[in-house]
């Protein structure tokens, strides 16, 4: 059955984050930091979904989607992120997953969406190895709660991001600016996805991937230069993360001055390449790439220009997710079946014909993916709701559904209308 569904994660929609038990997260100290995130914005209330959760899942199965792709809290099951369990946050997933499953929809669990607990920021975060170990753990005391109904699990989001937004660049929580001395952030985080995934097998689990943010790359001109700089781009971006996870091996970090991966012990790549039921995908848009202007990197980002552009001011390439699955597939004989774990664009206004097309068109690339021989087995499409988009706060809406940010009122757009008809005229339309 093709998953057809959409995506949330913890603390952009939930707020509550002082209620029942749950710890705080990077993300909480972040917000909360003069200039971190636009106009002071946090997610302390965000959209209540706390509250409001079985409204937003009747707003899912009115919808149309068998699927639900959400994030677990770390802080509201383990409040210092290792040690006591939090019952309270447990209670609220339960009632969560309960209530998925009694509108058929399957729910699609993410572990770690970016919100680390504090407490374990305190002791070194991604940076300290031993997170690893309690990663899988939480991972554990999970499943044991919800592995009766939930089928689908999902390590870790997008762990470059994290890895470069948090620890290298500092725009995103917990804030360093480490630089290539973050890279233990990409072997502890791969790691515990492969600690974690042996711990979801224990308990039974039928279903296990990861989601990794991927980008096709293209080189400014065909001068050798800028051809090694995108190289260079795509080891660091795609490769880093998919290459132990797919072979059992970091990929050549040559152009980084760079001999081996740091931190990496016997059988640490065995663990890491645990074998999985899908590749999570997340697609936004290409990076065009071009020769370094400077030392710091091998690179520069040399932007793309002549597409539309999303009120984010991301190039929208539809195009680009066929290049980017039919590339997977030839460069992995091992790759699995991939589920686009996230698509969509951020765009203002109730009659949002722009995400409409926008979807329209990257469902379209999807297909001549899947005709060209990428085994696709679910889209869900970014997001349920607007909500609060990291360091730009509420300005930029992602959401099928509007949401008011004063009165919580949820009112849908016209895209969310247009995705179900998406939904109803072919529940496998590839």
């Amino acid at each position: 059955m093709f998953l057809w569904g959409t995506a949330t994660a913890a603390y952009q929609i939930e707020g509550a984050v002082a209620e029942d038990g749950r710890g705080p997260s990077i993300w909480d100290t972040f917000a909360h930091e003069p200039g971190r995130v636009r106009d002071g914005h946090t997610g302390d209330v965000a959209c209540d979904h706390y509250h409001r959760w079985a409204e937003d899942v009747e707003l899912m199965a009115a919808l149309g989607v068998n699927a639900y792709r959400f994030s677990v809290a770390w802080s509201r099951v383990l409040p210092y992120g290792r040690g006591a369990v939090n019952a309270k946050g447990l209670d609220f997933y339960d009632r969560l997953v309960d209530g998925l499953c009694a509108k058929g929809i399957a729910p699609a669990l993410t572990l770690f969406h970016w919100d680390l607990p504090q407490a374990l920021e305190d002791e070194g975060g991604w940076m300290n190895r031993d997170i690893s170990g309690y990663f899988a753990d939480y991972a554990a005391i999970v499943a044991e709660r919800l592995g009766d109904r939930v089928k689908l699990w999902i390590t870790l989001n997008e762990p470059f991001v994290h890895m470069v937004y948090g620890y290298a660049l500092g725009t995103h929580a917990p804030g360093k600016t480490l630089f290539l001395e973050a890279l233990p952030v990409a072997h502890h985080q791969l790691l515990g996805h492969g600690l974690a995934v042996q711990a979801l097998r224990a308990a039974g689990a039928e279903q296990v991937l990861i989601t990794n943010n991927c980008t096709p790359v293209w080189a400014s001109s065909d001068a050798p230069e800028d051809v090694a700089a995108a190289d260079a781009y795509d080891v660091l971006h795609n490769r880093l993360f998919n290459d132990p996870l797919l072979t059992g091996t970091y990929p050549d970090m040559s152009a980084f001055a760079i001999d081996e991966m740091p931190g990496v012990r016997p059988g640490d790549l065995e663990t890491i390449a645990q074998p999985l039921d899908g590749l999570g995908i997340n697609y936004y848009n290409p990076t065009r790439i071009a020769a370094p202007s400077t030392d710091i990197l091998p690179f520069d980002d040399a932007g793309i220009t002549g597409y539309p552009t999303t009120a984010f001011g991301w190039p929208v390439v539809p195009d680009g997710l066929r290049e980017l699955l039919v590339s997977l597939r030839a460069r992995y004989d091992t790759l699995p079946p991939v589920y686009i774990t996230e698509n969509g664009c951020s765009h203002d206004g109730l009659d949002d014909q722009f995400r409409i097309d926008y979807l329209t068109d990257h469902l379209k690339a999807l297909s001549q993916a899947q005709t060209e021989g990428v085994d696709v087995r679910g889209y869900f499409a970014w997001s349920l709701l607007d909500n609060f988009e990291w360091a730009e706060g509420y300005h930029q809406r992602f959401g099928l559904v509007h949401v008011d940010f004063d009165t919580q009122v949820r009112t849908p757009k016209a895209s969310y209308h247009g995705f179900r008809s998406q939904i109803l005229t072919g529940q496998n339309p590839f």
